[in-house]
This record gives structure tokens, C-alpha cells and sequence, in this order.
């Protein structure tokens, strides 16, 4: 047994960068068999490692990945949470195509469901949206749109190598840990990150790891009600890693009324676009477009592009009021499908 199980296993001292690096390289060899990555991923998903041995392993992981550009990008914010909350459409998703409407830069990663009907991916795919494939792409749709949808290129390719050595079996009984250290794992060199944190994943031990992360501001977002994006009635608590909070109580930008049922996603997946498009154009009820720009509003502030929370919700209001969200989302599933002209260069190349 590999000695990274081992310690997992016994939780009486944090595993070491030195022991993951040599549990990746016997990955990559083939000399860890399907027997032991299953051990591994159910160890993870069993319970919540403690922050050192996470940021060793995010550490282990980082120095395998492929040079991205130097730099980063002014401006930009990357929203993504760790699902597993109350059932509700995709609300990030649709927060990031108001908040790019009003004007921010957003980068919105993901993955396809674990716990829910449709992931963020599942749900792009099926209204045409294309994910980037590289960072080149995605600095390009940035500039083209204001928003991108990163692809699976931005997580460590291990992951992959351990989806592969364990077929059968599926990545899915392992959502839970994978959805939540799932934000810690996209690289993406922008300046904030806003992550939804809901009931299911372990705040106290991803606080704890977001303290370690240096480079640029990191919010995670939580609320009385469980969900992993910030709601208009419930009381909600914004944990940055300086160490700073921020309380937004029911009521205090945006009116408090509603729930849950006011936030259901289509019944038939196959109905999921057309209900999407509905929440951008504020056709889907006073408290989803409510919700979607208080969380359009957080992507703003952490960005830099509007400071203050009251002007930034009205900004968000009025993209949707305005046409102006749903018209992008239109405009991206027209063009989408088409990349910058550079990619397209390259990749006839």
C-alpha cells in the first residue's frame, strides 16, 4: 500500500508534497493499480483530509502542470462552488452571464453533475456553449465576450489518469470531495475567485485552505439555508483569505421574500435552456432574477469593477432589465461555435 494511503488512513500527521509526488509518479507509470486509486479516491471522499495534507497535495499537483502565460488577468474573476446544496438551477452560471453583461470580466469553470441534473458543463453544452480549450482561447473569448467558459484543460491531468485506471467504475460516488476541492484545483491566472461553498462540503477545512492561497483575492460564500450561492433570503457570509468576513443578511440589498421554490430548475433537462434564457431575461419570477444579481453583484466587487454592493446589484438589474445578459448568452451560442480567429489558425496548423 502506497505510503499517501497509509497516512490518509491513520490522520495522525498531514501527508507530505514528497509523498504525493511519489504517489503521482507511480500513477503515471502504471504502477499504481486500479485497487489502490480506488482506495485513495474513497479515503478523500470518506472524510475531509486536513488542510496541509490538501495543500500538499494542490502543491504536488501544481508543479506537474504545463507553464501557463506569465501575468494575470486584470480584472477577472473566476466563479465555480462546490455544488451538493439544495436543488435550484444553475445559478453561478447565470450570475456569471449578468455579470459579464454589466461589464465584469468572468471566467466560470465546472464540471458535469455529481448531485445535481445538470453541472454547469452539462447545461453549456446543451445551450451550445463552447468551453475554451487552452489558456490562449480563453484569454481571446475573454476579450471577445468578457466572459469564458474554461474547459477541462485548467484541472491536473491526474485527475484524468485516476478516472482512467478505475473504469469501470465512475468518478461519481467520489463527487462529494471532488466538488469540493474541484475550486482549489482550476488554474487560472485571474485576480478574484468566488466560490459557493453550500452545507455538504467542509467549510471550516476550506477556509483553512483558502488562508494558504496567495495571489489573489478568494471569497467563499455561505448561508443559513445550505446552498452554495448566495441567496436573497437567507442570511449569507461572504470568508475571504485575508481572514475577513462580510455578513449580507436576508433583506439588506435585495428584498427577502421567497425560497427554494422559487428557484427550481426545469423539470425535463431537455427543457434547460429555454429555462436558462428565461432566468436572464428576468422572465423566471422576481426572486431568481433577485438571486442571480446578488450573485452577479459578488462577481463584481471581488473583480474591483464596482465597489460598492448597492450600485453593483443595480447594475446587474438593469443587464437583465435591458436585455443586455440574455443577449449575450444569444450572441455566444451564435459565435460561440466559431473560436477566435488566432485558435482557428493554430489549430489547422
Amino acid at each position: 500500500m502506497h505510503d499517501a494511503l497509509i497516512g490518509l488512513l491513520d490522520r495522525r500527521a498531514p501527508v507530505g508534497r514528497e509523498t504525493w509526488r511519489s504517489l503521482w509518479d507511480q500513477l503515471g507509470d502504471g504502477r499504481l493499480d486500479r485497487a489502490q486509486a480506488l482506495a485513495l479516491l474513497a479515503s478523500l471522499a470518506t472524510a475531509f483530509p486536513d488542510h496541509e495534507t490538501l495543500r500538499h497535495l494542490l502543491d504536488s499537483l501544481a508543479e506537474r502542470r504545463p507553464a501557463r502565460p506569465a501575468g494575470r488577468w486584470a480584472g477577472t474573476v473566476n466563479v465555480v462552488g462546490t455544488g451538493g446544496g439544495p436543488r435550484t438551477f444553475n445559478i453561478s452560471t447565470a450570475s456569471a452571464f449578468v455579470a459579464a453583461a454589466a461589464g465584469v470580466r468572468v471566467v466560470k469553470t465546472g464540471s458535469r453533475a455529481y448531485t445535481s441534473a445538470l453541472g454547469s458543463v452539462d447545461l453549456l453544452e446543451r445551450l451550445g456553449v463552447p468551453l475554451t480549450s487552452s489558456y490562449e482561447q480563453t484569454a481571446e473569448t475573454l476579450d471577445r465576450y468578457g466572459i469564458a467558459f474554461a474547459g477541462p484543460f485548467v484541472y491536473p491531468a491526474q485527475l484524468t489518469r485516476l478516472a482512467r485506471t478505475i473504469v469501470p467504475t465512475s468518478m461519481k460516488p467520489f463527487g462529494r470531495f471532488l466538488n469540493a476541492l474541484g475550486p482549489f484545483l482550476a488554474d487560472l491566472p485571474v485576480t478574484a475567485q468566488v466560490t459557493g461553498v453550500s452545507a455538504t462540503a467542509p467549510l471550516a477545512g476550506l477556509r483553512a485552505l483558502a488562508a494558504t492561497v496567495t495571489g489573489r483575492t478568494l471569497w467563499l460564500t455561505a448561508n443559513d439555508r445550505g446552498a452554495d450561492e448566495l441567496l436573497a433570503f437567507a442570511d449569507n457570509t461572504i470568508h475571504g483569505n485575508d481572514g475577513r468576513e462580510l455578513r449580507l443578511p436576508a433583506g439588506r440589498l435585495v428584498p427577502a421574500d421567497g425560497g427554494f421554490g422559487d428557484l427550481l430548475p426545469a423539470v425535463e433537462p431537455a427543457a434547460a435552456p429555454e429555462h436558462f434564457l428565461s432566468v436572464l431575461s428576468g422572465a423566471a419570477g422576481a426572486v431568481a432574477t433577485r438571486t442571480v444579481c446578488l450573485n452577479a453583484a459578488a462577481l463584481a466587487v471581488a473583480s474591483g469593477h464596482i465597489t460598492d454592493w448597492a450600485k453593483a446589484v443595480d447594475a446587474a438589474e438593469e443587464a437583465v432589465r435591458d436585455g443586455a445578459a440574455r443577449d449575450l448568452a444569444e450572441r455566444i451560442r451564435a459565435e460561440g461555435a466559431r473560436p477566435p480567429a488566432r485558435t482557428r489558425e493554430v489549430s489547422g496548423a
